[in-house]
């Protein structure tokens, strides 16, 4: 373009998410974990009367923004990424001496937490929520379409996911 060379780029951060060329959330996992895991040794290193109202809201407030900021565009779809972000909630709930012994999903009832994966399938329903009653910007026939294939007795707001020929 005007005599000027086009340089093909392998990823590019915009509004905090990284997007790569081939759409894979892989970098953004990466980068999440990395945030959150420094944000939570920072934690763990300052905060030496370890509290549990205190330290439930600084991960509330420090940590968890870094793994679910703008989490319905790239929430990890492979095992892989979701084993690499689940582990910074199992340092965290380690974080309190008398719960040491109990397994991690114990640790969290008593905490009041949900798994950060169950966090995000929440995120995804409100959002599709919002798409369905027109509250977010994103149109319906985006995503879904409404199945109406002989339905007689049901509602009428069951979805079906438009089909990809590809990973995208």
């Amino acid at each position: 373009m005007d005599r000027k060379q086009l340089y093909t780029i392998e990823e590019e951060k915009d509004l905090g998410s990284v997007i790569t060329i081939d759409f894979k959330v892989s970098q953004q996992c990466n980068q999440a974990y990395a945030k959150a895991s420094r944000m939570l040794g920072f934690i763990d290193r300052s905060i030496k009367h370890k509290d549990r109202d205190i330290l439930l809201s600084l991960y509330k407030s420090l940590v968890r923004p870094h793994l679910e900021y703008c989490i319905p565009a790239w929430s990890p779809p492979y095992v892989k990424d979701k084993e690499l972000i689940e582990p910074i909630q199992h340092r965290f709930t380690r974080m309190f001496p008398e719960l040491w012994k109990l397994p991690f999903l114990r640790r969290l009832q008593h905490l009041k937490l949900w798994t950060l994966e169950e966090r995000r399938v929440r995120a995804d329903l409100i959002k599709v929520y919002k798409i369905i009653h027109r509250i977010s910007s994103v149109s319906i026939d985006t995503f879904f379409k409404y199945n109406n294939y002989g339905v007689t007795r049901d509602h009428l707001l069951k979805l079906m996911k438009k089909r990809a020929l590809t990973d995208l």
